[in-house]
């Protein structure tokens, strides 16, 4: 059964570098069917056919940026005809961190 997710991740923006950043890595995600960048929420909401946590561990090695899960809602596609709304995780933090400088400036 195809899973169809929608997630929303706060991601650190600070700079137009690390919108730019951002914005590559979730264009070359190839699992992906949109997303939503707002940079002045630090927010970054995408959907499309994946495992939440994989698509956020790939985006926070392709930006080296700490991303959190915010947001988790799972469709079910019941013959290709209509989507079924499962939310998996709502409002609940899950950290992908890194042993290097977590304060890293933006160049």
């Amino acid at each position: 059964m195809d899973q169809f997710c929608c997630m929303v991740m706060r991601i650190n923006i600070d700079c137009n570098g690390c919108y730019r950043k951002v914005r590559r890595a979730l264009l070359e995600t190839q699992e992906l069917d949109t997303h939503l960048i707002e940079m002045k929420q630090s927010k970054v909401s995408v959907c499309g056919k994946f495992k939440p946590q994989e698509i956020a561990i790939k985006i926070r090695k392709k930006t080296n940026r700490r991303v959190e899960i915010l947001e988790i809602q799972e469709f079910s596609i019941n013959n290709g005809q209509s989507h079924e709304e499962k939310p998996l995780m709502i409002s609940s933090s899950w950290n992908l961190e890194s042993n290097q400088n977590l304060f890293a400036t933006c160049t």
